[in-house]
């Protein structure tokens, strides 16, 4: 269930690359940053816990129907805070999308840990947010099972998933890479076992709430080594494609 877009990678051979959503704009001070991951986080959160909420309610006890709310939910939430907080930050909502900045480049890791933070602070936030609308209690522990090799599985492929398709179009239609994440997550919530968290601030709020979204805070550690594990491997892989594919584009055409 979630999470952003990379930036492009900062060598010579994309200088000419259009940036996507996910590198900050180059006006916006550090707090500024910091508040837009905090919120967009926050916001994203009680988009995922709320629908499931919401969606519980009115499905009658169809789970199908309970899911594909939650997820049409998500993605469309997940395309209008790309869109509104992205160009201030990033739109990263996310530490492992982070991370995979960190790792290329595109975000010293000074300002990383910052904004791993808040992403951490906000995604709680956006819990207690959606709990508030529905009269639940502020937190309350999940005793959702997800664990097990498919589980791990699914979030390794997921959160993989996620970082190549950020880096991918960001490198190719930086424009579209809101509607190219919202649109991969909405469908992981349906290939994979685990319903896509891709999120490791995400999962950590779903374990304090005891609704649809919910997970145990026992299985929590397993799905955030799998999203990292996911996030760093994709990084790796799609910088080595992308580079090949950029040295190609502009290597000089034999017999010309």
């Amino acid at each position: 269930m979630h999470a952003l877009s990379p930036d492009t990678m900062a060598d010579p051979a994309h200088a000419a690359e259009p940036h996507s959503a996910s590198v900050p704009a180059a006006a916006s001070t550090l707090c500024q940053r910091l508040v837009a991951e905090g919120l967009g986080t926050a916001l994203l959160v009680a988009v995922v816990v709320g629908s499931g909420i919401r969606a519980q309610q009115l499905a009658g006890g169809n789970v199908a129907l309970a899911l594909l709310a939650n997820s049409l939910a998500t993605g469309g939430g997940l395309i209008a805070l790309l869109l509104a907080l992205g160009p201030v930050s990033g739109g990263h909502f996310n530490p492992v999308v982070t991370l995979s900045a960190m790792v290329r480049g595109a975000l010293p890791a000074r300002d990383a840990w910052r904004y791993g933070l808040v992403q951490m602070g906000g995604a709680i936030a956006g819990v207690a947010c959606a709990h508030a609308m529905f009269g639940e209690p502020m937190l309350a522990w999940s005793a959702q099972s997800r664990t097990g090799p498919s589980m791990w599985w699914s979030e390794f492929v997921a959160t993989f998933g996620l970082i190549g398709v950020a880096i991918g179009t960001g490198r190719s239609r930086a424009g579209l890479v809101p509607f190219a994440v919202a649109g991969y997550i909405t469908a992981g919530y349906w290939f994979t076992a685990s319903t896509s968290f891709a999120n490791p601030a995400l999962t950590l709020a779903c374990a304090l709430t005891a609704t649809f979204t919910g997970i145990r805070a026992i299985d929590v550690p397993g799905f955030v080594l799998a999203q990292l594990a996911g996030g760093l491997s994709a990084t790796l892989v799609f910088h080595w494609l992308l580079r090949a594919a950029a040295a190609a584009a502009i290597a000089p055409t034999s017999g010309d």
